[in-house]
Formats: C-alpha cells, sequence, structure tokens
C-alpha cells in the first residue's frame, strides 16, 4: 500500500472520530435545548459518521487483490456502506419530520443561547475535519470534503437563527429549520441512493453513451461493426466494458493484434478500466454460404 493510501485512510479516520463524537454531543445538545434543527442535524452528521466509517474500513478492504472468491475484485464492498447508510438516514429523516411537523402548529420554547453555542461548535469541529480531508488527493476524500462544507453552510444558518432568536421570540423558526434541513438532507440521500441503485443493477454510467463509443470504435478502427456492448461499474467510478467487434475474414493475425489495441485504447479514452473484447470474423456475423461450406 503507497504513502497517498495510508493518508487517504489516516484523515477520514480522523474525520470520523471528529464527526461521530461531534454527533453524540449534538444529540444531547439537541435534547437540552429543545431544538430539532439541532436533533436534524445531529441525525444528518450521524449518517456522515457512518459514511466516514465505513469508507475508512472499506477504503483498506475494497483495496484486496482480486482471487478466486471475487475475481473482479472488493471494490463493490463499497457500495454496502452506502445503501445502509441511506437507509438509515431515510428512517431518520421520516422521524425528525413526525417529530417538527406538528411544532409547525404549536411551537415550543427552546433555548437559544444552547443553539449558539453548539452552532459555533458545529463549524469549528467540521471545519477542522475540513481542513484535514484537503490535505489528501483522493476522489473520496475530496467528496466528504464538500459533505462537510454544507455541514459547515448549515451550521452558519443556525448561528443566524440562534442569534435571531435571542432577540425575538419566534420559537417556530426551530421547527421551519428543522423541516428545511431534513427535507435537504432527504433530497441528497434519495439521489445518491437511486446512483448506488443503478451501480448495483448494473447499469450503464451516466457519463457514458454505448453509442457514442459503438461510434467511434467504427470510426477510428478498421473494424466492419461493433454490437453487444454492455458497459457497467463495479462501485461507480471504475467502468468496466464488454463488446464484440467484427472483421474481414482475410484479415492478417498483425493487424487484428493492432486492431483490438486501437479498439482498446479508445474504450480506455472513454473511461473503461476492464475491457473485454470479443473477435468475430465477417462470416460469423452474416453466415454466408462460404462460411457455412
Amino acid at each position: 500500500m503507497g504513502h497517498d493510501d495510508r493518508g487517504s485512510q489516516a484523515n477520514i479516520k480522523v474525520a470520523f472520530f471528529l464527526n461521530f463524537s461531534f454527533a453524540i454531543l449534538e444529540i444531547i445538545g439537541g435534547l437540552w435545548t429543545n431544538s430539532m434543527a439541532i436533533l436534524s442535524d445531529a441525525l444528518h452528521d450521524l449518517g456522515d459518521s457512518f459514511s466516514l466509517g465505513s469508507a475508512w474500513f472499506l477504503e483498506k478492504y475494497s483495496k484486496k487483490e482480486p482471487d478466486k472468491k471475487f475475481s473482479f475484485g472488493y471494490g463493490r464492498f463499497s457500495l454496502l456502506g452506502a445503501l445502509i447508510n441511506s437507509v438509515i438516514l431515510i428512517g431518520g429523516s421520516v422521524f425528525i419530520l413526525t417529530r417538527s411537523i406538528p411544532r409547525l402548529m404549536n411551537p415550543e420554547p427552546i433555548n437559544p443561547e444552547g443553539m449558539l453555542i453548539f452552532a459555533i461548535l458545529g463549524i469549528i469541529v467540521n471545519g477542522m475535519a475540513v481542513l484535514r480531508l484537503k490535505r489528501g488527493n483522493s476522489l473520496n476524500e475530496k467528496v466528504v470534503t464538500w459533505h462537510l462544507m454544507e455541514d459547515i453552510l448549515g451550521w452558519v444558518v443556525l448561528l443566524i437563527a440562534s442569534i435571531v432568536l435571542m432577540y425575538k421570540d419566534i420559537p417556530i423558526l426551530d421547527p421551519i429549520l428543522s423541516v428545511f434541513i431534513t427535507l435537504y438532507v432527504l433530497y441528497n440521500v434519495l439521489k445518491n441512493l437511486k446512483q448506488v441503485f443503478n451501480v448495483f443493477l448494473q447499469g450503464v454510467p451516466k457519463n457514458i453513451s454505448i453509442d457514442r463509443i459503438e461510434k467511434e470504435v467504427q470510426k477510428h478502427s478498421n473494424v466492419l461493426s461493433v454490437h453487444h456492448t454492455h458497459i457497467w461499474s463495479l462501485e461507480g467510478e471504475k467502468s468496466m466494458v464488454s463488446t464484440h467487434i467484427v472483421v474481414r475474414d482475410d484479415l492478417e493475425l498483425d493487424k487484428i493484434v493492432l486492431m483490438k489495441k486501437e479498439v482498446r485504447n479508445i474504450l480506455k479514452k472513454n473511461g473503461a478500466r476492464h475491457i473485454t473484447i470479443e473477435l468475430e470474423f465477417e462470416c460469423e456475423e452474416c453466415k454466408n454460404k462460404s462460411c457455412e461450406s
């Protein structure tokens, strides 16, 4: 394992412990201040913590080499954490909404000073995690960094709301913020869950077009036709491709080898990491009399 891999795991590990510890503190603080907005963000942070924890564990596990049990490797295990985390967040979001919506009709008094304290702590803790993760260069770290940046913006909103509540008695502001935060989290969870299911069901990655790739292969190589192209991903990052190419019956071996290399380079340029090319001769495709004889 390289230095970058160890650094990536260490950064995610630190971010996990910071986020998880603060999520527990948020739950206590939310109950203390009677703030549904803080409790809804605590749910969000617990989900983040689970994501970070599973990312930290699976970052190591998914690096295992392919074997006879998992011939494509262990990369797909990284999706398990995302799936479980999404289900937990959806259930938690529904629970928070069932508690927050009634408060829109019957607002309850809250502790704005406590909200202010936790808003400041939220900005500091998430800020520390962001600074730690910004040291890394991996895609995983960059995604988590942007997620934590969203958390910081959420705490800034709560900070402003707590200051307003210290001078104006508007208790309905808390459940309103809670509902908006929860709906925002739920929207992103459902959007991510759709992507997770697309990978699990071996859908074509959204940034890849089979028609475009087949046309490009046929245009920039000497193949007669391209068909039965399948594209999927193990974990949402590395694309797998299998395709059939048809060549002339009299094509020499060295030209076949060169042609396969050209096709492979085109597929790699389009993001493919694992490529399988099935070679077919013209007589196999059209099944003409000369081929059958």
